[in-house]
């Protein structure tokens, strides 16, 4: 929520919702749905954090995998091997 909108909430705006929960709940019902909405924001962040070091460890394992670079000059490219061996033009009698 945006805190913005809790600042302009007075002390009787307060005092009013916190009895409305009050009497809608009862004082038994309300630590119970504060310990739920509290452990629920503790699994979020639980989840958001897993999420964020399981892509940290993607992107540190994705640069140490690739293979280094090696520089051409420019003008000259790197013969390819077809596998085989090459004859010289050698012919037998």
């Amino acid at each position: 929520m945006n805190t913005l909108t809790f600042a302009m909430l007075g002390y009787t705006e307060v005092l009013l919702i916190l009895a409305v929960v009050l009497i809608l709940f009862g004082a038994k019902k309300i630590p119970e749905l504060a310990k739920g909405l509290g452990s629920g924001i503790k699994e979020f962040k639980k989840a958001t954090r897993d999420v964020q070091e399981d892509l940290q460890r993607a992107i540190e394992d994705d640069d140490t995998s690739a293979p280094p670079r090696r520089n051409q000059p420019s003008g000259q490219s790197v013969p390819k091997s077809s596998g085989k061996a090459e004859t010289a033009g050698a012919t037998q009698d």
